[in-house]
């Protein structure tokens, strides 16, 4: 089957049977047809149907090797470094279509599949483990062209340290028994972007595990039997692309996973009671590099798409002579241009790893993940600093189609631009930056990959340091000049 269109993606959500909630009811209408998912869902259509745009489909796709099938660019397992730049390529045009809003646009879970096939070794041989059904999975979201969400965050009832969860039922989900036909999981999890608006959920530890019963991680369809979404508020704001124009498109629903005695197939198991691969998986596989990679890649298209908004603000009310404007645009270009190099870097160092494929260098992306949760909250800010009180009395598109349209144009015309046009922008400005939909982006990129503090931790334990301590110690001890 190989690659499918963005009817096919759609029929196949439609067809779930899956058990969503928002606003204290269940979803029972089609999913497509929600006014909550209909603009993401169409708007991830779009990026399937890009797979068959004969201009396109050579840079997004590839023939598998052993059936022939098109397959999806983000399912290849990169063998050199052009391959990893094809990789590249793709997730960039996938980014530039969604202008970097889709934080869990499908190639970056299929990327993860990918990763996770790639090191299957690591589990061979070691108890409750199935490395087989991991490659099974990675076949067929390949051949099926799947859509994924992932969750790995336990809920936040106590955070202290050195806390363990005592309570009689389970609050984060747990192995709480086993059957001839698979594992039973009961509890909840955070947080799924998408959640129940794809085929699959991916479940797995991401390390810091203490107790076997927490020690997992498999692979089931959306419409499990147990499983059940909780949405969070919608933050569409409405339909209009010209009041809304990035909510009504790119809003991706968070939801609450609660396992209600779920059961899992053995053959959707990857593993199960092990604590030392639940810690040590993520960390040996390629997973961080490779996810790393993508999300940068697309943040970097993002920091493209927030640069051209805040120019053409500047541009459209004519504030380009004052220094201090310079001053905040030059801010956007320096991030934009460090996240460039350094994915550029991962790229040009990247090597071979056990498994045969080349991996893109984790150190400078590191830095990127480190640099961006920083940079991108004062991007938001420099663009609201610019529109001023601009982004606060905007009117609505039914304003512009009412009597008081003579008003608006009179008044709201900018120094290159129509009322219209200048309102649109200034609409996109405040979508982006003040709306719900906006300042969920940045919480979002802000935690990304975690507590920004302890990704510190994390580039600060595996940067390598004795070079530079030798030197000093060397210079220290040398006598003479």
């Amino acid at each position: 089957m190989g690659t499918i269109n963005g009817k096919e993606f759609i029929d196949r959500i439609n067809r779930l049977n899956t058990d969503i909630w928002l606003d204290g009811e269940k979803i029972e209408e089609q999913l497509s047809e929600h006014p909550a998912f209909k603009g993401l869902i169409q708007s991830k259509a779009s990026l399937y149907d890009l797979q068959h745009k004969p201009n396109l489909k050579s840079k997004l796709t590839y023939q598998a090797p052993d059936t022939g099938e098109t397959i999806g660019m983000s399912y290849l397992q990169p063998k050199t470094k052009r391959d990893l730049k094809k990789r590249r390529t793709m997730i960039e045009l996938w980014a530039k279509h969604t202008n970097g809003m889709m934080g869990r646009s499908p190639d970056y879970m299929n990327t993860v599949v990918m990763a996770f096939a790639s090191s299957t070794a690591l589990l061979e041989g070691k108890e409750n483990c199935f490395p087989e059904n991991i490659q099974s999975l990675y076949e067929r979201a390949k051949k099926m062209d799947l859509s994924f969400t992932h969750t790995f965050i336990t809920p936040q009832v106590n955070r202290s340290q050195f806390h363990f969860e005592a309570s009689k039922e389970p609050i984060a989900a747990k192995v709480i028994g086993q059957n001839e036909k698979g594992i039973i999981i009961k509890g909840a999890r955070l947080l799924a972007t998408q959640g129940g608006l794809t085929d699959e959920v991916l479940v797995y530890s991401a390390g810091g595990v203490f107790h076997e019963a927490e020690a997992y991680a498999f692979s089931i369809p959306t419409d499990t039997e147990g499983l059940k979404f909780i949405c969070r508020e919608s933050f569409v704001g409405g339909e209009s692309s010209f009041n809304y124009p990035l909510s009504s498109r790119y809003e991706e629903m968070d939801t609450i996973l609660v396992f209600d005695n779920v059961l899992v197939p053995w053959d959707r198991v990857f593993f199960y009671n092990n604590i030392e691969v639940a810690n040590q998986f993520l960390l040996q596989s390629p997973f961080y590099s490779f996810a790393f990679h993508q999300v940068i890649t697309r943040q970097i298209v993002k920091t493209e798409f927030l640069l051209g908004i805040a120019e053409l603000l500047v541009e459209t009310i004519n504030i380009s002579e004052y220094q201090h404007v310079q001053e905040k645009l030059s801010e956007i270009i320096i991030g934009h241009e460090t996240m460039k190099a350094l994915l550029g870097k991962s790229e040009a160092d990247a090597k071979l790893d056990e498994f045969g494929n080349i991996r893109p260098s984790i150190i400078p992306l590191q830095v990127a993940s480190n640099i961006f949760p920083k940079i991108y909250p004062r991007f938001s800010e420099i663009i609201q600093i610019i529109g001023a009180s601009g982004m606060v009395s905007l009117p609505t598109e039914k304003d512009f189609d009412s009597d008081l349209r003579t008003d608006l144009d009179q008044y709201l015309q900018g120094a290159n631009a129509s009322a219209l046009d200048r309102v649109k922008l200034f609409r996109l400005a405040w979508d982006l930056t003040m709306s719900s939909f906006g300042t969920r982006q940045t919480q979002y990129e802000r935690y990304f990959f975690g507590d920004p503090i302890r990704l510190s931790s994390q580039l600060y334990k595996s940067f390598s340091k004795d070079q530079y301590v030798k030197r000093i110690v060397d210079f220290l001890n040398h006598k003479g000049n």
